[in-house]
């Protein structure tokens, strides 16, 4: 399917106003995790369920803002070792298929039949091999910065965004020994597992900036000219920087390719994909390919962003889409 091209001249709805939870609560799975989770928006709504990026990112308030209240009876929640669930930046027992059970068990307990389905980055991911376990569960799918965990796009992610940023790329492998530069998922993987927090929060920190650094068009005002840091408090930084060097060691607990091959299953589900031009953390080629194997999908490119959900463009053109599927029963 062509991409529709976007003008960054486009007025659309921007986030929606601050709000609270109605409810909030741990759901106990298995291995030993207990998941945060909330709801906001209407609680007589159509439910739509946010997942965030990662692995181990954790669940924003702002996440909340990309619906319309007043519609969508909006599900967050952390997921194993990220944000609020317990244990912190646990690995054990955390894989796809792990997570996948875990939507499940939320949807349960929640007394959701089905739902929307919302992630960026990972979290399109995640979304993805959900709905491929789960398609009659799933209204539809908002994905942003597809990312299908292919060991092309991981090798991307560790040695060419670098050619993006050379800064930021060099300021990743500088942080290792000469010695270990070769093999950077390794060298980190190996620093961040170490219980010694003296080894494991720089890793974290070092990881997160480099990521940090290559996710937006343009940095922000107040960032501009200096080096980009993790953005994260040191614990959440872990959580992070571990959880994608877990997945990453482990090809996402996926087969090579097996997310494009199951897509079929999806084929008549609506779906949006709202990918930045210059998305250097997961680039468009990979969100065009999926849309060309997905028919009743729709790729909007939008020709003045990157990678993160909070770049103007970009989260303007989210909010249309979970406007444009208000229909949705």
């Amino acid at each position: 399917m062509a991409p529709d091209q976007r003008s960054p001249f486009l007025k659309a709805q921007d986030l929606f106003p601050p709000l609270e939870p109605y409810e909030r609560g741990m759901l106990d799975v298995s291995g030993g995790h207990s998941l945060y989770w909330e709801q906001s928006g209407n609680a007589q709504g159509v439910a739509a369920l946010f997942l965030h990026g990662g692995p181990g990112a954790g669940a924003s308030p702002v996440f909340r803002r990309f619906f319309d209240p007043r519609h969508w009876r909006v599900v967050l929640f952390d997921q194993r070792g990220a944000g609020r669930s317990v244990p912190k930046a646990g690995i054990e027992a955390n894989t796809t298929a792990d997570l996948v059970a875990d939507i499940e068990a939320l949807r349960r307990h929640l007394g959701i039949e089905r739902w929307l389905v919302f992630g960026g980055s990972w979290g399109s991911t995640l979304a993805l091999a959900y709905g491929i376990a789960h398609p009659e569960r799933c209204l539809g799918f908002v994905l942003r910065g597809v990312f299908l965990f292919r060991r092309a796009e991981v090798e991307w992610f560790l040695y060419r965004m670098g050619q993006i940023f050379p800064e930021a790329g060099r300021r990743f492998l500088e942080f290792l020994p000469a010695e270990e530069r070769g093999d950077p998922l390794d060298a980190y993987h190996r620093r961040l597992i170490h219980p010694d927090r003296d080894v494991h929060l720089p890793a974290a920190l070092s990881w997160c900036a480099y990521e940090e650094a290559c996710s937006r068009l343009l940095p922000p005002p107040e960032t501009a000219g200096r080096p980009a840091s993790s953005g994260r408090a040191g614990e959440d930084a872990l959580a992070m920087a571990r959880l994608e060097a877990h997945y990453m060691m482990h090809g996402g607990f996926l087969e090579e390719g097996e997310l494009l091959r199951g897509i079929s299953v999806l084929k008549d589900h609506p779906a949006v994909i709202v990918q930045g031009r210059y998305d250097v953390v997961c680039p468009p080629a990979t969100a065009y390919e999926l849309a060309q194997a997905w028919p009743s999908c729709r790729l909007t490119m939008i020709p003045d962003a990157g990678h993160s959900a909070m770049e103007p463009p970009l989260r303007r053109a989210l909010i249309q889409a979970t406007q444009d599927f208000r229909h949705l029963r």
